[in-house]
């Protein structure tokens, strides 16, 4: 059974960080591209950066300079470190792995960031 755990959300001034973190059992994360998405209150879900199994992180243009992906694959964990973070980051964050024809989601965990 896969299982994907996210944890570290909170609530964070603007300007201030947070770091997520994405742990799975069941499933193999260093073979394995892992997404983190967020969606906000109202809006359409949006990939906010992917690291694929061997090849370079990529990032929403938004992120793009302040979020920064990494994984530990002794830990088998995915992290997301959110920086410089803006009123618009608010979202439930969650993270994604596909594979095969199975999409895998974790439970989201709640960013808030006020102004």
């Amino acid at each position: 059974q896969v299982q994907l755990v996210e944890s570290g959300g909170g609530l964070v001034q603007a300007g201030g960080s947070l770091r997520l973190s994405c742990t799975g059992s069941g499933i193999i994360f260093s073979i394995n591209t892992v997404n983190w998405y967020r969606q906000a209150q109202g809006k359409q879900r949006e990939l906010v950066a992917a690291i694929p199994s061997g090849g370079t992180a990529n990032y929403a243009d938004s992120v793009k300079g302040r979020f920064t992906i990494s994984r530990d694959n002794a830990k088998n964990s995915v992290y997301l470190q959110m920086n410089s973070l803006k009123p618009e980051d608010t979202a439930v964050y969650s993270c994604h792995v596909r594979r095969g024809w199975y999409d895998y989601w974790g439970q989201g965990t709640q960013v808030t960031v006020s102004s």
